[in-house]
């Protein structure tokens, strides 16, 4: 048996606890902030609740299986599918719905894009065959180095999957409409990047949604780490919050444990579950300079490129809203040259995108009878050098507004309860320079360049989180942990 300290209780790290306690190895978990779940929380108000971040539950069968493989049954979690999927509202008054089931699909585009359907047809059949493939090549390999990412077969299935490209071109190839081409890329927004810049091989996520459908945890994706604590400690995990790790105990080529308040802890190996860029903080100083190298594609934390930020508004309305499905997206005149103010100029877009969740939809019991709660999600530069004080409000009353307008009728007089998170409030948590969703997902930062579970070359000190391969996203930051923890067991054998 070997002891294992985990360092921060996100997604990441709490999987990564339930994986390692399962193969009997002895766990201790130390999380700073008082509550363990990391991105994955709730925010709540007398009888409002509502989730904190992620909302979507994206490739289902591969969180499931995670947990399965930690110990815990499939039924352990209730997942409510949406269907419809989601709607869009475009500024042009048109609207599409997405839908279960390829043809179905293509009919509901039929209805608003006259003879576009058979160009997502196409887009759906040819992704077909190129999803497992790229999912076993991309998602569940790490990359030691970089001829193991470079192979002729990689290279071939990414020149299929468009990864030179970017994702809003690569769908491009599908559709006329500029609408349809936002519709089919917008997905990269879910990960903290641009469509026009994130790599074609994100065209993995829109596919994705439709073939293997959107879904929620019933209660909140908060419920998620509730329940996964419940188990670690039935397992008896210590979990220790409100505790800081201050730095890594590091010599000989090997990390030996942490400091916390000055004491030395001693473990056989360490996972850092915080954002990647922070780790280097906790490294001894001129730890790089000691014989270790970094991997292709990583240099200094000053150099990552945080990705997107969020403003994020919580409601607590006293009425309901009968035509609004779970999730929706509102968008301005030109989507992509409002998220080119942000992601090209660092600006506010004067006419911002912005996602809604409406929980009640497919959830009764998410807010008090005859109730909502709503999450307005705004994407936004990260921290920047914006003055989040000056400009929250107004960004804030003008999303509402447009809601209020196009899809939420008297929001303002029935609102009851309202709360606003900032980009600021996002590194005050942690969030790597305010940025949402870790390092931004461009090609620069994707695949190896991406930080690997095993970051550097320092026996037992091991990685997972948005930030590190292969991504964001709960199920896949699940996934990177899983990674993280065959190459500790792998390391553990070896020794023993």
């Amino acid at each position: 048996m070997s002891r294992v300290a985990i360092v921060g209780g996100g997604i990441g790290g709490l999987t990564a606890a339930l994986l390692l306690s399962q193969q009997g190895q002895e766990v201790t978990l130390f999380e700073r902030a008082p509550q363990v779940g990391g991105r994955v929380a709730f925010e709540e108000e007398g009888a409002y609740r509502v989730d904190r971040g992620p909302t979507i539950v994206l490739l289902p069968d591969m969180l499931l299986a995670t947990l399965e493989e930690g110990g815990m049954p499939a039924e352990s979690i209730e997942l409510l599918h949406c269907d419809p999927l989601y709607r869009i509202h475009f500024k042009s008054g048109r609207t599409l719905t997405k839908v279960d089931g390829v043809e179905e699909q293509a009919a509901e585009i039929d209805k608003s894009y006259p003879g576009e359907g058979k160009g997502f047809i196409r887009f759906m059949n040819e992704m077909s065959r190129l999803f497992p493939l790229g999912k076993a090549a991309f998602l569940e390999q790490d990359f030691k180095a970089r001829k193991d990412f470079f192979s002729l077969k990689n290279l071939s299935l990414m020149a299929r999957l468009k990864a030179f490209k970017s994702l809003r071109s690569a769908v491009g190839q599908y559709f006329h409409s500029e609408e349809l081409k936002d519709a089919y890329s917008l997905q990269s927004l879910y990960i903290g990047g641009a469509p026009f810049r994130t790599p074609g091989i994100y065209t993995m996520l829109p596919y994705a949604e439709q073939a293997f459908g959107i879904w929620m945890i019933k209660g909140g994706y908060g419920e998620l780490p509730r329940i996964m604590v419940k188990e670690l400690e039935r397992r008896g995990v210590r979990i220790q919050t409100n505790t800081e790790v201050e730095s890594l105990l590091v010599s000989e080529g090997r990390c030996r444990g942490v400091v916390i308040q000055g004491t030395d802890l001693s473990f056989d190996a360490v996972i850092y579950n915080g954002d990647f860029p922070h780790l280097e903080g906790l490294l001894p100083q001129g730890t790089g300079k000691q014989g270790f190298s970094f991997p292709a594609g990583m240099q200094s934390k000053t150099k990552f490129q945080p990705s997107s930020g969020c403003v994020l508004i919580y409601v607590g309305a006293a009425r309901r809203w009968e035509e609004s499905l779970t999730h929706q997206f509102f968008l301005p005149e030109s989507l992509d040259d409002s998220l080119k103010d942000l992601f090209d100029r660092n600006l506010i877009p004067d006419k911002p995108s912005y996602y809604v969740f409406n929980p009640v939809a497919l959830d009764d019991s998410a807010a008090p009878p005859g109730e909502s709660v709503l999450y307005f999600l705004v994407p936004v530069p990260n921290k920047g050098l914006i003055d989040w004080n000056a400009v929250t409000g107004p960004l804030v009353d003008k999303v509402l507004a447009d809601a209020e307008a196009r899809g939420y009728p008297g929001l303002a007089a029935k609102t009851v309860w309202r709360k606003v998170r900032t980009p600021e409030d996002a590194e005050n948590d942690g969030m790597y320079g305010g940025g949402s969703f870790g390092i931004a997902p461009v090609l620069s930062q994707s695949g190896v360049f991406r930080p690997q579970p095993k970051p550097y070359n320092i026996d037992g000190l091991y990685a997972a989180g948005a930030s590190v391969h292969p991504g964001g996203g709960v199920p896949i930051v699940m996934q990177g942990a899983r990674l993280a923890v065959q190459e500790l067991m792998k390391e553990m054998n070896t020794h023993d």
